[in-house]
């Protein structure tokens, strides 16, 4: 067979080397794991989230910050990651009622929890302030709403006020400067059922230095509510922490050089739709860039004021990888088609008109022959738009059919945010794998009281 011409591939993209990942997947468990479960599957590496969380708290300390991490949970649904919340006493951030139960049935404690997200229905409400969870409250009838289920409940509801970035009046959270004045003088009237700690907003991007100068602001309101009785001790900065998938070089060469006729069907992306998926400041070290902007860690300790994060990508960074078969490779003209035993929606980057870039691995089920191969990768629905990656990515070799394709990196949002059982094709099990001791174990993950 003819060598695919390279001029039609687009730049390599690979992920950043991972060691201990490498050792697992060159360890035949995957091939095993896909036999045994007959289709696509999540890796889970629950060490991993520990580590990261455990690297967010370290910065904290360095800085003399006091502070919490709550795992954001939208980021990826998987029981595990409660598990270490509730076993490590560290916090969770949810944005539903089954996010909420979720948390609470695998043993994280109400006050552990924060509870965000826009118009927050009644039910959500009310088990957030049984269970003594934080709430951040997004708008003035929500605040009624809280108020009146801490009187019905006859007890304090925890709250923090989300404040409207000034310099993103478009977005749809938070309150402006004359709502968030009447929320606090409301909070200064009911002191018997609204604890009123702190502030917070939700800031889009991932630059250090707007996401400090907001923090800042926030200090300055705690201390105004301070005056009229409040609390008000601690903020909210969210989340936004970056997570860098691969070095600077292949990244700036991939925006460089990226086409049409990189991709199938001439499909085309604008730079500007895909995640950052380099980034120089990623993950704790951009927490500390935060807290070093404008002396933020000095105003926080001079003020009294708690920090609160809210990570999830970011706790998720290399935590995980997904793993598909081959089971069909079509030659097209320049390029091949490889289509896997799952679709595009168990692979799905969060980001719209956008596609998840670094490179899946090729593991050979056979020992592997031919040379350099060019092919975009499609999913098992009949959708034309059904494609896990329309860039022609770079294979040492054709593909060919028992072969996986392992996604490295994708625990952060790819694995479930737009899942989808179509075609009843079954959605992706997720597999945790126990690599203490030096002996690799797997389990599949497990819901409450299973």
């Amino acid at each position: 067979m003819a060598v695919t011409p390279v001029g039609v591939a687009a730049s390599r993209l690979p992920a950043h080397p991972d060691p201990h990942l490498d050792t697992v997947l060159g360890s035949g468990l995957p091939h095993e794991l896909s036999y045994a479960l007959g289709g696509p599957f999540h890796l889970l590496l629950p060490e991993r989230f520990d580590a990261n969380a455990a690297a967010f708290e370290r910065v904290l300390r360095e800085a003399g910050v006091e502070g919490r991490v709550y795992y954001a949970k939208k980021a990826n649904k998987a029981a595990v990651w409660m598990d270490r919340c509730a076993l490590s006493g560290r916090g969770v951030d949810v944005a539903s009622s089954g996010e909420l139960r979720d948390a609470l049935g695998h043993g994280v404690r109400g006050e552990d929890v924060v509870v965000t997200g826009p118009a927050k229905a009644e039910g959500l409400l009310r088990v957030a302030v049984l269970h003594g969870c934080l709430i951040a409250v997004d708008a003035l009838d929500e605040l009624e709403s809280v108020l009146a289920q801490a009187r019905a409940l006859a007890r304090p509801a925890r709250v923090l006020l989300r404040r409207l970035p000034p310099a993103q009046q478009h977005s749809r959270f938070g309150l402006d400067d004359g709502q968030l004045d009447a929320a606090l003088a409301r909070c200064a009237q009911a002191p018997d059922a609204i604890v009123m700690e702190g502030f917070s907003f939700h800031l889009s991007g991932y630059d250090p230095l707007p996401r400090a100068e907001l923090a800042g602001e926030l200090i300055e309101l705690c201390l105004k509510a301070r005056t009229t009785g409040l609390r008000a001790d601690r903020i909210s900065i969210g989340g936004g922490f970056a997570v860098d998938y691969t070095d600077t070089e292949h990244w700036q060469r991939f925006l460089r050089e990226q086409r049409p006729e990189h991709y199938h069907a001439g499909k085309s992306f604008h730079p500007g739709d895909f995640y950052p998926y380099h980034s120089p400041v990623a993950g704790p070290d951009a927490l500390r860039a935060v807290l070093t902007t404008d002396a933020l860690a000095q105003r926080l300790r001079e003020a009294g004021v708690r920090l609160l994060l809210e990570p999830g990508r970011a706790l998720l960074d290399r935590a995980g990888c997904t793993v598909f078969r081959v089971q069909g490779v079509k030659d097209r003209d320049g390029y091949g088609i490889v289509t896997v035993d799952g679709s595009s929606l168990s692979l799905s980057e969060q980001w719209f008109n956008s596609e998840y870039l670094p490179d899946p691995v090729l593991l050979p089920e056979r020992e592997p022959h031919g040379g350099p191969y060019a092919a975009c990768v499609g999913g098992a629905t009949c959708l034309e738009s059904d494609m896990v990656t329309w860039r022609k990515v770079r294979f040492p070799r054709r593909p060919a059919v028992g072969d996986l394709l392992v996604y490295p990196n994708t625990a952060g949002y790819q694995m479930d945010s737009n899942e989808s059982p179509f075609h009843e094709l079954p959605l992706p099990p997720k597999v945790v794998l126990d690599t203490a001791g030096g002996t690799t174990r797997w389990r599949l993950d497990r819901h409450p009281l299973a």
